[in-house]
């Protein structure tokens, strides 16, 4: 079979595996955050935590809940780095340097999973197991849950309380992620992957040199950095590695496992505000930004532009032969899109306009579909920009899902539009004024080298953590400076979401009259696609003409 034939079998096998769960899959997730019912484990656990499980929270405190769990979770992160070596399984590894320490730990708890070190020669499997792959599942929980609070406040009116953020993790945790993860763990141990607690393993490789291999609890984490659109991997080679995805079925395992969730919550939105036409609109948003990145990264590594490429035959350098070009492009495209960082290929060997495709996407926020509730959330916040442009068109004020589009819900939405490309502009000049940041870059006084750096930092404020390799990120600059955009990247628009979900929560829905704008209609679906792409463009195209453009061109 041809790569073309293979890559649109993938492609096809892929969306029919979607469309099988969106229904179920969104329809239970709505249940298990409207349900009035606890199990046993989760009331056990509301007494440990001493949370009152029926206690509704307004958006501040729900916010401070995020804000305090998360804090927690980047010092034990980080404490368990530091004390490794005492630790058992540790493997005899060092314990982590200070500076990379931090890093790694704001990185998995702001589910970016950026690694600027070899996990392997890093992290003995304790730390692998119970602090990264543990943080895959709650940092995605939390992520989900400011999503579903932010729906309760378009479905709710003339209140201030949002749900319960212990409520809301919890269920999200021991509901959700993992019986999937649980699933979805036996499926890529049965194709091949990994899972195991054994030490390296001395093997003698075809030239006669002696090689250490390392086995691991692989396909637990493989599964969880997937499903959580996490995406930090157990060997440095993540995704490429044939321990982690040892074939074209284990690939579209992972594919599928990355869009799972973010696809089937738009069901679960529109089931929850009433109306299932609106998660149909969103879905129809984030399907054709998706479709749109994903047809041109493929026709860009495809068509192989390039005097080298070409010279070659195709553009394999960087690409692992078990999937070829199509699968390559389409695991870019699917993990740029929804703040995933694992990776199957070298996003640096990419081609010029490819690699740049995947930087963009990333900058679109990380909405096509977009991150574990993160993708939802940023995208109901472009959809109040959307009603905000066309209400200015007409003369009349925008309403969206029944609540006004006032003034302070516009400020709360230009701050969060500003919030991630403040974070990725000023982190790039940064870096690019400093001798010792650029004396990091392998690809000095070229476009190349600059695109290095603003993937760099996009990737970390979209709390995405895919990289150009060109880069030697592992210094204390990158590790400290990183480690504060992730945070950031993270958590202020978490906050601002939170705030925009009170203030709509205490509106009284007004009446759908003849002048307002049908939000579930392609019209509207045309108009918010065209505010993604132009806003980002936009803010992005002059930092862009300086990397991936002027090296296409």
């Amino acid at each position: 079979m041809s790569d073309t034939s293979a890559g649109l079998l993938q492609v096809g096998l892929l969306v029919l595996l979607l469309a099988a769960a969106y229904r179920p899959l969104g329809g239970y997730l709505a249940r298990v955050y409207t349900s009035d019912r606890d199990t046993r484990v989760e009331r056990t656990t509301y007494k440990l935590l001493g949370v009152d499980a029926r206690a509704d929270q307004t958006w501040a405190v729900y916010a401070r809940s995020v804000l305090a769990f998360s804090a927690v979770g980047l010092i034990l992160l980080y404490l368990l780095q530091r004390l490794q070596s005492y630790l058992p399984l540790s493997l005899g590894l060092p314990n982590v340097e200070p500076s990379l320490a931090f890093n790694t730990a704001a990185s998995f708890v702001a589910n970016t999973n950026w690694q600027s070190y070899s996990p392997e020669a890093t992290m003995g499997h304790l730390v692998q197991f119970a602090g990264l792959a543990v943080q895959n599942f709650v940092s995605a929980a939390v992520g989900m849950s400011v999503a579903i609070a932010l729906v309760r406040g378009f479905a709710r009116s003339r209140t201030e309380r949002l749900g319960n953020f212990w409520v809301d993790l919890t269920r999200t945790v021991l509901r959700v992620l993992l019986p999937l993860a649980i699933v979805g763990g036996l499926v890529l141990v049965a194709t091949g992957v990994v899972q195991n607690l054994s030490g390296p393993h001395e093997i003698t490789t075809i030239t006669g040199q002696t090689q250490s291999i390392p086995g691991g609890p692989v396909a637990s984490q493989e599964v969880i950095k997937e499903l959580g659109t996490n995406g930090g991997g157990f060997y440095n080679a993540n995704s490429a590695h044939p321990f982690e995805n040892p074939n074209g079925l284990s690939n579209l395992v992972e594919i599928f496992l990355i869009l799972l969730i973010p696809v089937c919550l738009t069901r679960t939105f529109g089931l929850m505000v009433k109306d299932k036409r609106q998660g149909y609109a969103i879905l129809g948003v984030m399907t054709t930004l998706w479709a749109a990145f994903t047809a041109a990264a493929t026709g860009f590594e495809v068509s192989g532009a390039g005097t080298a490429t070409r010279a070659a035959g195709a553009a394999m350098e960087g690409k692992e032969t078990r999937f070829g070009e199509w699968a390559s492009a389409l695991f870019a495209s699917s993990t740029t899109g929804t703040s995933t960082g694992a990776v199957n290929s070298a996003h640096d060997s990419f081609t010029a306009l490819g690699g740049g495709t995947a930087l963009f996407h990333m900058m679109l926020g990380e909405v096509s579909p977009g991150g574990v509730g993160s993708g939802l959330y940023g995208l109901l916040v472009l959809a109040v920009l959307a009603v905000f442009v066309a209400g200015l068109m007409v003369g009349r004020t925008p309403e969206y899902l029944g609540k006004k589009i006032t003034a302070r819900e516009m400020k709360l939405v230009a701050l969060y539009i500003l919030a991630t490309p403040s974070l990725v502009l000023a982190g790039a000049a940064v870096a690019m004024s400093s001798a010792g940041a650029r004396a990091a870059i392998f690809n000095t006084g070229s476009p190349h080298g600059f695109a290095e750096v603003l993937y760099a930092f996009t990737s970390a404020a979209n709390n995405n953590g895919s990289a150009f390799g060109g880069l030697s990120a592992n210094t204390t600059f990158y590790n400290v400076v990183l480690g504060v955009v992730m945070l950031l990247g993270r958590f202020v628009p978490m906050v601002l979401v939170l705030a925009l979900a009170g203030s709509v929560a205490r509106q009284q829905p007004v009446p759908v009259t003849s002048g307002t704008l049908p939000t579930h209609k392609a019209l509207f679906v045309g108009l918010l696609v065209g505010v993604v792409l132009i806003v980002t463009g936009l803010t992005y195209f002059p930092v862009l003409t300086l990397g991936p453009l002027a090296e296409g061109l």
